[in-house]
């Protein structure tokens, strides 16, 4: 089977396996986990940040950065389609009564910054206090420059606002700009970034920022029962993630900006933009993309809508594959 439908599907490689069967373990909730502690000093290096924490997930991540620099009452920022305001069950406003503020992205994934200066609420008793902007990057696969991250932190900063980023892919966008991830973390004052996508863990996400703000996540993920106990099995394979998953993002990209290339040039097919990372968007009509779905389906090739995600476990074949099966339906449908 052919999975394109996330790059959360990736399973863990005999390589990465080992080293998860290896790893020393030891009680986290008492800060003893030696394997815990190896991913959290590597991550917090690695991004050049002072600290950072290892969570079950990117969704946990972001909530308990929401609710490190919050309070309740306060206001984040962030994008109507953002991870963290519409696919995270709406947790910062039910568990820390931090009221969102959605924004919508313009077409390069940003947020309009001046439209975010007219949306910061002022110090009034009348409103909610405007404490956190929240970016994400990739945002649909689009990647932020970083003449628009250093525009951005300096909102944040001549507003007084912490600013946060959902960097669950943000490995793509630094291997899609060919820098070092320090230079996209430098811009925020806390990251998160998703171990289990295209850096191929099986689960687990880290959170990373200043020491102080990792404490306050670290009492905060207690509270949402994430303390963990011998967790060094998962946390090791972080850490091979983070050793030898990053360069070969490249390889995703590569897939599927020749998907894309291969889809182009076929009748009946569109695509809303090229690629900047691992994914292909499709732009068909629904009725047309149903008919493609249930073909592809039948061939063993899974998707679920027009948001197609190149990932470790999808080779070159895999994309020669999909390419003739979309040019046979083409030529017949």
């Amino acid at each position: 089977m052919i999975d394109l439908r996330s790059d959360t599907v990736t399973r863990p490689s005999p390589e990465m396996r080992q080293a998860m069967f290896d790893a020393p373990v030891g009680d986290d909730v008492y800060g003893e986990d030696p394997t815990v502690n190896a991913l959290e000093l590597l991550a917090a290096d690695v991004t050049g940040k002072e600290a950072a924490l290892f969570v079950s997930s990117g969704t946990q991540s972001n909530l308990l950065a929401l609710l490190s620099h919050c309070q309740r009452g306060d206001e984040f920022i962030a994008g109507q389609d953002a991870h963290a305001y519409r696919f995270e069950g709406g947790g910062a406003a039910v568990l820390g009564g931090i009221q969102p503020q959605p924004l919508p992205f313009n077409a390069a994934g940003e947020l309009d910054l001046a439209q975010v200066e007219s949306t910061i609420k002022p110090d009034d008793f009348h409103f909610a206090r405007t404490r956190l902007l929240c970016l994400e990057n990739t945002q649909a696969g689009k990647v932020l420059s970083l003449t628009y991250l250093e525009a951005a932190a300096a909102v944040a900063r001549k507003h007084g606002l912490g600013i946060h980023l959902d960097g669950a892919r943000a490995f793509n966008a630094s291997v899609s700009l060919s820098i070092n991830i320090k230079d996209i973390c430098d811009h925020f004052d806390s990251v998160s970034i998703c171990l289990s996508k295209g850096l191929g863990a099986p689960v687990g996400s880290i959170l990373v920022a200043s020491a102080e703000l990792i404490g306050r996540a670290r009492r905060m993920r207690k509270m949402l029962g994430g303390g963990m106990r011998q967790a060094g099995s998962l946390a090791a394979a972080g850490i091979y993630a983070l050793n030898h998953n990053v360069e070969r993002l490249a390889d995703d990209h590569a897939h599927a900006s020749l998907l894309a290339n291969n889809l182009n040039q076929m009748p009946g097919f569109s695509l809303k933009e090229a690629p900047q990372t691992n994914m292909v968007l499709l732009d068909l009509e629904q009725h047309r993309f149903s008919r493609l779905k249930t073909w592809l389906a039948d061939n063993g090739v899974v998707t679920s809508g027009q948001r197609w995600v190149c990932h470790r476990d999808i080779s070159l074949e895999d994309i020669n594959r999909v390419s003739e099966l979309c040019r046979t339906f083409s030529q017949h449908d």
